[in-house]
This record gives structure tokens, C-alpha cells and sequence, in this order.
């Protein structure tokens, strides 16, 4: 028996201990998850798909024998397909019942993880905000008025209010790091490459998009990182194998690290003072950690150099091939009124776009990784805020606007695609809160396959900044 309590206090690896130890059952981690979700999911709506009677079936059959057996977990309405579960997207035209496990969710499956729901998103996952008019609004633990981010804010929300310690995510664009950064816990962009998005799928926004978790715990980030990175035959991107499992780097010293203190936002914006004080004193933390810290520029400049336009068509252009190959499975013509204004104007880029836009956008995206390559000769790590603001109202985001909704997009989100484009992975930690309460994240990115050396850095500050004594104030 655990309490609500008791739970919403453990990661993953705590929850599978007392499962190992017969402590508690799964039948009675899912009651307690259950239990959290009823508490405060009508205050927040986190999760909007719930199929316990799948979830006490797959306890009742055997549940895998890995290393979190009986661990309770959310997949988002996005991407990941459950076999005979329902996918919408955000949005009524593209809802489908999968007849597949995605190959991640067999990892999942096999690790032994309890999948009992799914989690909100905003419509087609394109928004730094999570709405949508088939489930409305997801709103952010610390603050019900505030946005928990997008596009996996139900995932960070979820993990955030202490439904469950870790739920699957994608990010395109900045969607783990961003809702994580909003929602004050730890979120994890893997390498291009790292964890395969099939059967279905070989690469998804030619490779910018990736998938993982947001999590209340690095070692619970590391571990299920071990579990889904399993190359795939036929990804057209696999990332480098490490020598050690992610979770042994995340029980390593990271040694003396050289980090690159960059303030000025790749997309040019206004940056909220309290973003730039909360990466300054990590820096001076990583200082006194013994790290080499060397305030910098990486000279990337997104509109100078088209970036922005870019990835705006290769957004739009893979959003709207989907959006046009679910019109052809129907047999119906897709229409404007099935979308919302603000979405349908990205989609619109996409049926603007020639296929000598979308290559060149390709080409221009891909050159990014070299020249992020070549900055990381100098340097093992890069720091800079997350977000170029504070979590925002959720007024502030306005989707029955066409006209100037992609610069909002990128102007909160300005740090976080440039590393979707150069495939490096990214981390966003929760180590700063402002004076009412609200959670400031910071990112660090690190050579393209070296996630070992983020979770090695992440595990000494989760140590010396430690977080999860702080919790929203739900019931």
C-alpha cells in the first residue's frame, strides 16, 4: 500500500524499488496515480485520454521484467501509437485508433512501465502553449493562469502536479524543453538519431524532431533514455552508441567542463531580465563547481540567416503532408474550419511551399550542425536560458490570429530550435524560481551524441541545486 503522499514524493526509480523490494503491487502504484490524477487533473488538465481497464489488462497479463516494472506512465497524444488507443493530435480531423505499438512504446512496454493515459497537446503540436478545442487548455501547476508550455505541456504538467514521475514527450522546436522549463521539472532533448520513431515513421521535419521524456529526476531521464535509444533498422539517423549507459554517466563526476555562457537569443527578441539572472547564477555556480565559464556568442542569427523562414516551411510542409495524407485516407477534403485560424496559418506555409523551398530549407537547416560543430571545439557545453520569457498568460496566446503567430512562436521560444536544427541534445533544468514562485528554466546543450556529459553536469547540479523539495501548490 502507498499513499498519495508517499507517491507523488518518488521518481520512477524510487516507485520500482518498493515494486522490487514487493513493498507495494502495480495494481496499487496505478491506484495511487489514479488517485493523484482525479485530485488534480480538473484543475490543470494534464491528461486527457485515460484507459485504465487497457492498463489493469497489461498488469493482469505480466507487465515486462525491466527495470521499472510497475511504474505508472503517460504517452503523448502525439506520435508515440498504443494499439487500440486513440490518437487526435489536438484536433477532431486527425483523431485515429492506432493498430500498432510504436516502437518506442514497445521499450516502454518491455521496461515494464504501466501506460494508463495520454497526455494534452496543442493542435498538430505546433505551439509553444498547450490548447486545443477538442480538450481545451492545459495549465501550468505553479500557476493556473500562466502557460504550461507546448508542445508537451499535458507531459511536463503531468509530472510537474506529481501524476506520475516521468512521462514520454517529443520536441521539433523546443516542446520538451519549453513545457519542461514552464512546469519546473527536468526535460531532456536527445541527439538526432537516438531514439527511432518508427515502424511507421523514419524521420520526422527531416530529423529536427526527436522524442523522450520530461521527468521529475536526471537518473529517471538517464534511465529511460537507456530504454528507448535502441537503433532501429531503416532510421536514416542513428545516433553515436555510448561506451556507458546513460545512467552510469549520470552517477559520474562530469570533471572540469569548458561552458560557454550565451545570453543573446539565436532569434533576435526582447529577453526577460529574470531569464538572463537565472542563467548568470548557474553560471556562477558551475564556477564554483570548478567548470571553466567563458560568457560568448556562437554567432548564429536566424533571420540573417533564413533560419527563420526555414523552419517555418519545414514545419508547415510536414504538418500539412500529414493533415493531406489523413484527408486522403478519409476521402474528404481538408478544410480551414477544421483548424484553428493560428495553426492553419502554418499549415498554409506548407501548401505555399514548392519541393525547391522545402530542399533548400533542408540544406540550410543541416549546415547548422557543422557550424555548431565547429563552436564545439572550444567548448564541451553551451548555457543560456531556456525561454526568452518567464512563463507567460495563457491570454497571451491568441489562435484565432494568422497574421505575426509564427514570430510569437519563435520569440518565446527563442533559444530552443536551434539545437532541434543541429541535432545536438539539450537540456532544460528547473535551478530558478522567481520571487512568486514561478519556475525559470536554463538550457545546455553538448556535442551531437554526447547526452553523457549534459546528464553527468545535470546530476552534479540536481546535487548542488536540488529541486525536488519544491512543488506547486495543488491539493
Amino acid at each position: 500500500m502507498i499513499t498519495e503522499t508517499d507517491y507523488i514524493g518518488r521518481d520512477a526509480h524510487d516507485l520500482a524499488s518498493l515494486m522490487a523490494n514487493g513493498d507495494v503491487s502495480a495494481n496499487e502504484l496505478l491506484d495511487a496515480a489514479l488517485a493523484r490524477m482525479e485530485a488534480v487533473n480538473p484543475l490543470i488538465n494534464a491528461v486527457i485520454n485515460v484507459f485504465e481497464d487497457k492498463a489493469r489488462s497489461q498488469i493482469a497479463e505480466g507487465l515486462g521484467q525491466g527495470p521499472l516494472s510497475g511504474v505508472p506512465f503517460l504517452l503523448k497524444d502525439l506520435r508515440a501509437s498504443y494499439k487500440g488507443t486513440r490518437s487526435t493530435a489536438g484536433n477532431a480531423f486527425m483523431s485515429t485508433e492506432a493498430n500498432f505499438d510504436s516502437i518506442v512504446t514497445n521499450h516502454y512496454k518491455n521496461a515494464g512501465l504501466v501506460i494508463f493515459g495520454k497526455t494534452n497537446v496543442p493542435e498538430m503540436g505546433l505551439a509553444a502553449d498547450t490548447y486545443n478545442t477538442l480538450f481545451g487548455p492545459t495549465k501550468n501547476p505553479w500557476d493556473t493562469e500562466r502557460t504550461a508550455g507546448g508542445s508537451s505541456g499535458g507531459a511536463a504538467a503531468a509530472v510537474a502536479a506529481g501524476i506520475v514521475p516521468a512521462a514520454h514527450a517529443t520536441d521539433g522546436a523546443g516542446s520538451i524543453r519549453i513545457p519542461a522549463s514552464c512546469c519546473g521539472v527536468f526535460g531532456l532533448k536527445p541527439s538526432r538519431g537516438r531514439v527511432s520513431y518508427g515502424p511507421d515513421v523514419g524521420e520526422e521535419l527531416i530529423g529536427l524532431s526527436t522524442q523522450h521524456v520530461c521527468s521529475r529526476s536526471v537518473r529517471d531521464s538517464a534511465l529511460l533514455l537507456d530504454i528507448a535509444s535502441v537503433p532501429d533498422y531503416g532510421d536514416p539517423y542513428w545516433a553515436p552508441q555510448p561506451t556507458l549507459s546513460f545512467l552510469e554517466h549520470a552517477q559520474r563526476e562530469p570533471g572540469k567542463l569548458r561552458i560557454a555562457l550565451v545570453q543573446r537569443p539565436p532569434i533576435e527578441t526582447e529577453v526577460d531580465p529574470e531569464c538572463l539572472l537565472a542563467a548568470r547564477t548557474v553560471a556562477r555556480r558551475c564556477e564554483e563547481l570548478g567548470h571553466i565559464v567563458e560568457e560568448t556568442d556562437h554567432n548564429v542569427r536566424w533571420a540573417d540567416d533564413g533560419y527563420d523562414e526555414a523552419l517555418t516551411i519545414i514545419l508547415g510542409s510536414g504538418m500539412f503532408a500529414n493533415v493531406h495524407a489523413k484527408a486522403k485516407a478519409k476521402g474528404v477534403q481538408v478544410s480551414e474550419k477544421d483548424f484553428l485560424p493560428a495553426i492553419w496559418s502554418f499549415l498554409e506555409v506548407g501548401m505555399r511551399s514548392t519541393a525547391e523551398d522545402f530542399y533548400m530549407a533542408s540544406r540550410r537547416m543541416h549546415a547548422l550542425t557543422r557550424k555548431m560543430a565547429d563552436f564545439h571545439n572550444s567548448f564541451d557545453v553551451i548555457l543560456s536560458p531556456t525561454l526568452s520569457q518567464i512563463p507567460l498568460p495563457r491570454a497571451s496566446f491568441d489562435y484565432q490570429i494568422k497574421e505575426g503567430y509564427t514570430d510569437n512562436v519563435w520569440n518565446f521560444s527563442a533559444y530552443t530550435p536551434l539545437y532541434n536544427a543541429s541535432g545536438q541534445p539539450a537540456m532544460t533544468m528547473p535551478l530558478h524560481w522567481t520571487s512568486e514562485g514561478v519556475p525559470v528554466g536554463v538550457q545546455f546543450a553538448a556535442r551531437y551524441g554526447n547526452e553523457g556529459t549534459l546528464l553527468e553536469l545535470a546530476s552534479q547540479l540536481e546535487r548542488e541545486m536540488p529541486w525536488r523539495d519544491r512543488a506547486p501548490n495543488l491539493p
